[in-house]
């Protein structure tokens, strides 16, 4: 697709995803489908349910089960078969009652060859977002112009390899570029999550965030961890030493979304070698989830448990002092802890307009460690509450590593596309990447720290 054509496929996208829409018997009662979400010249969906039933898709893709990207899917879905990773299929069968037979979970790392359409292959990769999600690499030749947009493929009918990889929501890291599925290609269409495509926003890598928050965890909670680590399971301290105990230990309060964040919580659970209570309903979720680790630390008991579960909006002095007020008697003292990437704040003076070579720089000096994080304003001696830079998102200098380790032709944003202005800022970054692994060569990959992080 021209630059101009692009453009105009644009335009015509940001009329089709008006807010304003209603389905009345004039738009046939479904709203059109934008070319973002069709793969070019493939019968493929993904993250499409709102479309319902899009013209010439066979096959419906599902990056994970949270609720931006499932949008309209419910237990009426008649529209085609869904595919997934197994335990977003275990999620949105228990969350959405979406009827067992249209929902096909797909094996991880595993090219796998999709029903009626035409012979494309996919395979599913770990996104690095919340459980369940995945990034779909998919291999196969175009034979059909699916969808609504009134721009067509040229190559459909020939007999030419197309290679998109689809990444739904992720965080990117080596061990992505360095796939098996990857290595080495050449990827003509990369759908992109740009939620943080800003360098505002660099804020630090994944695994060492979550460390510093288990370490942080263990030095407060200081000498009242309640038990030992014995065969995978905890083994628990006399009667009389929990009695002494029971107004000597700290409440570590977690704020989560529906589904996310657990890494963090799993790290606390075991520095602290201690259980995780959450409420039923989420109790239920996460034993959907394919981590018998997670399953075997849950507990139906709060008293039994020092890491609790909670939504994220409980994360405030107020409610977080509520919270804790029913085990008033139990702890003596509860810390909350509220990880999202939108509590994060750039340094002051930070260059917002940096090489890629500084990007990369940056981000191969990006540290965390539990020193780095302070107890918010509001916090008491009894009450504290941490506000943690942690996104399941990529950061910019995290995408910028990502987009210079391999081969590939177009980056299509998926997220922030609202505005053209918005768009015509994110794609001055993609084009200083282009030029710059133009400069690499193709077999550059940016060096990393560990196969997790840059």
């Amino acid at each position: 697709m021209s630059s101009h054509k692009e453009n105009e496929a644009w335009k015509e996208a940001s009329i089709m995803e008006d807010r304003t829409f209603r389905p009345t018997n004039s738009n046939s009662g479904r709203r059109k489908v934008p070319f973002y979400k069709v793969l070019q010249g493939m019968p493929i969906a993904v993250d499409a349910f709102k479309y319902g039933a899009i013209p010439g898709v066979t096959a419906y893709f599902l990056t994970h089960a949270h609720s931006d990207h499932y949008t309209n899917l419910s237990s009426s879905w008649t529209n085609g078969p869904i595919y997934c990773s197994e335990g977003t299929a275990n999620l949105i069968m228990h969350m959405l009652k979406v009827p067992r037979n249209w929902v096909h979970a797909l094996p991880m790392d595993k090219p796998t060859v999709i029903p009626n359409t035409g012979g494309v292959q996919v395979t599913l990769i770990e996104a690095n977002h919340c459980p369940g999600s995945s990034l779909f690499f998919f291999e196969g030749s175009q034979t059909v112009n699916a969808g609504d947009s009134s721009f067509k493929s040229a190559f459909v009918g020939s007999p030419r390899v197309f290679r998109y990889l689809h990444c739904g929501d992720f965080r990117a890291s080596p061990r992505h570029v360095l796939h098996p599925a990857v290595k080495g290609k050449r990827i003509d269409h990369v759908y992109l999550d740009t939620t943080y495509l800003d360098p505002k926003y660099t804020f630090p890598p994944q695994p060492l965030v979550i460390s510093a928050c288990a370490e942080l965890a263990k030095r407060i909670a200081g000498g009242s961890v309640v038990g030992t680590k014995m065969n995978g399971w905890l083994s628990a301290v006399t009667r009389e030493a929990k009695e002494k105990q029971k107004l000597d230990r700290t409440l570590m309060v977690v704020g989560t979304y529906s589904i996310g964040k657990e890494r963090i919580v799993k790290a606390m659970a075991q520095a602290l070698r201690t259980k995780v209570y959450c409420d039923a309903r989420k109790t239920a979720i996460l034993r959907c989830q394919c981590d018998p680790e997670l399953h075997l630390l849950l507990t139906s008991n709060p008293l039994d448990a020092l890491v609790h579960l909670v939504p994220l909006g409980v994360i405030t002095s107020d409610r977080l002092k509520e919270y804790v007020e029913r085990y008033k008697g139990y702890f003596s003292r509860a810390v909350g802890f509220r990880p999202t990437g939108w509590t994060y704040t750039p340094p002051a003076g930070m260059d917002l307009t940096p090489s890629v070579s500084t990007i990369i720089t940056r981000s191969q000096k990006n540290t965390f460690a539990h020193t780095d994080m302070l107890p918010a304003r509001s916090s008491t001696s009894t009450l504290q509450l941490y506000m943690v830079p942690y996104s399941e998102h990529s950061s910019f200098s995290e995408l910028t590593c990502f987009a210079m380790s391999f081969q590939w032709t177009k980056m299509i944003a998926t997220v922030n596309i609202g505005s053209e202005n918005s768009r015509q800022k994110m794609t001055k970054w993609v084009q200083k990447w282009e030029a710059e692994r133009k400069k690499k060569g193709k077999d550059y990959v940016v060096e990393y720290r560990q196969p997790d992080y840059w």
